[in-house]
C-alpha cells in the first residue's frame, strides 16, 4: 500500500465535534429540560433524568449551566429569543411609540403563549417551597424585560419626550402593567378573548399619560 494514500473517512480519527453539532446538543438539551419541567414540575425533575433523557453527561448540564437553576434560566431565556433580544431597544432610534408599540405586541405574544402560561403557573405553584425556582425565573424573565425597558426609558432622547413629571424609573413597571392588562385573571384563568384587541386602547393610556403635550 502507497504511504501516501489518504485515509479513507470512515478510519480518520475522532476530532473535536463541530461547533454547529455542539449547538445543536445544546439547543436538544434545552428543549429537553423545558419538555421535562413543564411535564413533571421542577422539584421533580432531577439532573439524571434530563441529561439521560437529552443522551448527554450530568458534568455537560452543571459545566454548561451550573446546575439546574441555570438550565431552567436557559430554558426561559430560549424561549425569550423568539421574541426579542436583551439589547433590542438599546440603539432603536424610530419614534418613541412605534418602538413602544412593537415591544408590546411582541411582549403580549410571549407573556399569552401556551408555553409561557404553563411555566408561570409552575412557578407559582412551587415558588413558594422554591426559593431558587423564584430567582431563577424572576432574572431570567421579568428582570431581563425591565432592565432592557429602563435603558431604553434612561436615554437622553426619550426623557426628552417625556412629561417633567414622570420619574422614568417608574416606566417599565408601568408600562408592562399597561400591556397586560388585568394579570390576576390572566395567571388565575386564561387570557381574555380580546386582550390582544384591546392593547392599542392601553398603550394609548400610556402614551397619554407620560408623553408631553405635543
Amino acid at each position: 500500500m502507497d504511504d501516501n494514500t489518504e485515509p479513507l473517512p470512515c478510519c480518520r480519527p475522532a476530532g473535536r465535534p463541530r461547533a454547529s453539532d455542539v449547538e445543536e446538543r445544546l439547543h436538544n438539551l434545552i428543549h429537553t429540560a423545558g419538555q421535562l419541567f413543564l411535564r413533571h414540575g421542577y422539584s421533580k425533575v432531577s439532573l439524571e433524568s434530563i441529561a439521560r433523557e437529552a443522551h448527554v453527561a450530568v458534568r455537560t448540564i452543571y459545566v454548561k449551566f451550573g446546575g439546574k437553576a441555570g438550565l431552567f434560566e436557559a430554558v426561559l431565556a430560549h424561549n425569550r429569543d423568539h421574541y426579542f433580544k436583551a439589547n433590542d431597544m438599546d440603539e432603536d432610534m424610530r419614534p418613541l411609540q412605534q418602538v413602544i408599540t412593537e415591544f408590546a405586541v411582541h411582549f403580549l405574544d410571549m407573556f399569552t403563549s401556551p408555553q409561557a402560561q404553563r411555566i408561570q403557573r409552575l412557578v407559582m405553584a412551587e415558588a413558594p417551597g422554591n426559593p431558587e425556582l423564584a430567582k431563577s425565573f424572576f432574572e431570567a424573565g421579568p428582570e431581563l424585560t425591565r432592565t432592557m425597558l429602563a435603558r431604553y426609558f434612561a436615554r437622553p432622547d426619550v426623557i426628552a419626550q417625556l412629561r417633567d413629571d414622570v420619574a422614568p424609573d417608574l416606566l417599565p413597571v408601568y408600562l408592562l402593567n399597561c400591556v397586560m392588562g388585568d394579570q390576576l385573571l390572566i395567571l388565575l384563568l386564561a387570557p381574555p378573548a380580546d386582550l390582544g384587541a384591546r392593547l392599542p386602547e392601553r398603550l394609548a393610556l400610556f402614551f397619554r399619560s407620560v408623553l408631553r403635550a405635543p
